[in-house]
């Protein structure tokens, strides 16, 4: 434990210290000129700062209003690099506090031959100085022409695929995978857009999640071909395993009508995992085991190896009791007899 005595003894001792710092000829003289140090240094920050500068700055550029059926085969560059000259303290200001808004052009104010759309430096320099002050002068505006192609396609609609791997955690298992909206139009060049049947996510990967999870996809872009819309939310329904045990008998088949199967058991139990959402579901009908009469002439022994025949989707960890069964092939007497 700390001694609080000790602790404001230190405290005052050290606080008299300082003090006396303070109060001596020596602090008082550094204290002035530390302070004269720091006016010093101000005026001469604001007489170099009114000097003029030069310093580049980046502004996002963006292409807006674009219509569904234009898909953009070429993008252009997503920022400016301009370069300002100016006084310091407005480029400053610039760095400081001054944030760019994007450079926002219509679509449909430009067009080109061949679908091959240009925009100088001059079509983009107003819309930049309207941001800056107005002592403000552009030097430059890299790159100084903005070109992008672009192709007008048809539409259809594709179902949505989800591409990566998710994996739940212990005692847990991913349910399904739903993708909102299942489905969404494509547009492309005609050449392109027969090709197209299915719209895939871009992959990601998930791993010992425990509750239902959702994500926002993009789906994977590909040159010249535009989904709409360009994400789905992508739902894992996450369900705990639990444990069920059924008892299914089993079945002849194949065999001539003179003959019958006797198995000992007769009936076997069948153990699994299955989520808890579809425990009552589960019946021990939905189990299978035939057992074919050219199966058990094949074996050469009276004992047989039980093998499902069907069983439902979803169900893991499948345990039978007994694992081998005894039979024997029955004849049975005709009714004429």
């Amino acid at each position: 434990m700390f001694d609080r005595r000790k602790i404001r003894y230190t405290y005052l001792k050290l606080s008299k210290r300082i003090k006396d710092f303070l109060l001596s000829d020596k602090s008082r003289e550094f204290l002035i000129f530390l302070v004269f140090f720091l006016i010093a240094g101000g005026f001469w920050l604001l007489q170099t700062l009114n000097n003029d500068y030069e310093a580049e700055f980046s502004i996002p550029v963006r292409i807006k209003d674009v219509p569904n059926n234009v898909v953009l085969t070429s993008e252009p560059p997503s920022e400016l690099r301009v370069r300002v000259k100016d006084k310091g303290t407005v480029l400053l200001n610039y760095m400081l506090g001054k944030s760019f808004f994007p450079v926002n052009l219509s679509f449909s104010d430009y067009k080109g031959k061949n679908n091959h759309v240009k925009i100088y430096a001059s079509d983009l320099q107003k819309k930049i100085l309207s941001q800056l002050n107005v002592s403000s002068r552009i030097l430059s505006i890299k790159p100084d022409t903005l070109d992008y192609i672009y192709s007008e396609g048809k539409s259809k609609q594709v179902p949505v695929r989800f591409q990566g791997k998710v994996t739940a955690g212990l005692q847990y298992y991913v349910s399904d995978t739903i993708c909102s909206p299942d489905s969404v139009l494509v547009y492309a060049p005609e050449g392109i857009l027969d090709t197209i049947t299915t719209a895939y996510t871009q992959k990601i990967n998930l791993e010992n999640i425990s509750d239902t999870t959702r994500r926002r996809v993009s789906l994977a872009s590909e040159r010249g071909v535009k989904f709409v819309p360009a994400s789905v939310e992508v739902t894992f329904p996450v369900d705990i395993y639990t444990e069920k045990t059924v008892e299914v008998p089993l079945y002849g088949i194949n065999f001539p009508a003179d003959k019958v199967l006797r198995a000992f058991p007769s009936k076997v139990q069948i153990t699994f995992q299955v989520g808890l959402k579809r425990f009552r579901s589960i019946k021990a009908s939905d189990f299978v085991i035939n057992v074919s009469y050219e199966e058990l002439l094949k074996l050469g022994s009276d004992k047989y190896t039980v093998k499902l025949k069907s069983f439902p989707n979803g169900i893991n960890q499948i345990r039978i009791v007994p694992e081998q069964v005894d039979f024997l092939i029955e004849q049975v007497s005709s009714n004429g007899d």
